[in-house]
């Protein structure tokens, strides 16, 4: 079963005209509340003519925000969630110089090809499943509600139900410790096993009482069980570690000199990635020291906007437990 997330998602374009008025509306359709908010958009330094894409627009949250920085300047809102896109198009409806687009922000070069665009002054992604998607119990991304166990953020492609139902034992063991970091992944693949040769798995509670069966008692109540595998299902189903990396070199490639790339993540997974790819772009030369000159010719294509991440305050984590996790990075391309 193919489980890489190559695929592309489809890309579909709306443009809308201005109309100064619209840009507090809120849709009730698509519930967002943006993480880290101020300190996303400072760190894109925003300037009023700057062409800019957020990579992961949801609600509009940080969208909208780029938008008024913005006078003569464009911006693309891309998600390749339907949801999002329908809220996207009614939120901005009214804008010229925005442009909403549904594909994957994997695919960022093709989407700027396709809209005659070549370079950027910044990008933002948002990593993750989004609030909407989450507290939209019939999309199956929550272990708190029963529904069918879904987690297809595109609506399109294989289902979280047919990865739990048919892949072996070994891929099951790979995806629970590779995107979960599970260290009970044997047991929960086995009890998984158990239960499928009973009936089909189809839905979230199933699961999660599934995974609750297989941890061992004295750590059932520390955390929810079905935690990490409900996110190593996810990140499965989606492809997500393979067009983030896909995602962060392309989006890197097509900034202009000065410009920046903010990615937000919520786990050590995509933190790390976003870390290291980072750190990459960020190295000169790699001589070794005791070298008297520099003979391999490396230098540094970026440097960092913060040398440690940016995380919420106690106010934010407060107000909205989704941000407790998030991490902000962000570099600027020399």
């Amino acid at each position: 079963m193919n489980i890489s997330g190559d695929k592309r998602t489809d890309t579909v374009f709306y443009s809308a005209k201005i109309d100064e008025k619209v840009i507090g509306r809120w849709s009730m359709f698509f519930s967002h509340r943006p993480v880290l908010l101020e300190q996303t958009i400072s760190s894109l330094d925003i300037k009023p003519d700057g062409v800019y894409l957020d990579g992961t627009a949801g609600g509009g949250g940080h969208s909208a925000e780029i938008l008024k920085r913005l006078r003569i300047g464009r911006l693309i809102c891309v998600d390749q969630d339907p949801d999002a896109i329908k809220t996207l198009h009614e939120r901005f409806d009214g804008y010229e110089n925005v442009t909403v687009v549904q594909s994957n922000f994997s695919e960022i070069k093709s989407i700027l090809s396709d809209l005659g665009i070549k370079s950027l002054d910044g990008v933002l992604l948002d990593i993750g499943v989004s609030s909407h998607q989450l507290d939209t119990a019939e999309r199956g991304f929550s272990y708190h509600s029963d529904a069918p166990l879904d987690m297809r953020m595109s609506q399109s492609g294989v289902t979280a139900a047919e990865l739990v139902n048919n892949l072996q034992f070994n891929e099951l063991v790979h995806i629970l410790s590779a995107y979960g970091e599970e260290k009970f992944a044997k047991n929960i693949a086995r009890a998984i096993e158990r239960a499928r040769n009973v009936k089909h798995i189809e839905t979230t509670l199933e699961l999660a009482e599934i995974v609750k069966s297989a941890y061992p008692p004295a750590k059932r109540h520390d955390k929810h069980p079905a935690r990490k595998t409900f996110q190593a299902l996810r990140i499965a189903v989606n492809g997500e570690l393979d067009r983030l990396s896909k995602g962060l070199d392309e989006a890197f490639d097509v900034l202009k000199a000065g410009g920046r790339l903010s990615v937000i993540t919520f786990h050590s997974l995509e933190d790390r990635m976003v870390k290291q790819r980072m750190a990459k772009w960020c190295e000169g030369c790699t001589c070794p020291k005791d070298f008297p000159i520099c003979v391999c010719g490396n230098k540094p294509k970026a440097e960092l906007v913060f040398k440690k991440p940016v995380e919420a305050d106690e106010n934010e984590q407060e107000e909205n437990p989704r941000s407790r996790s998030a991490k902000l990075r962000c570099c600027k391309k020399l």
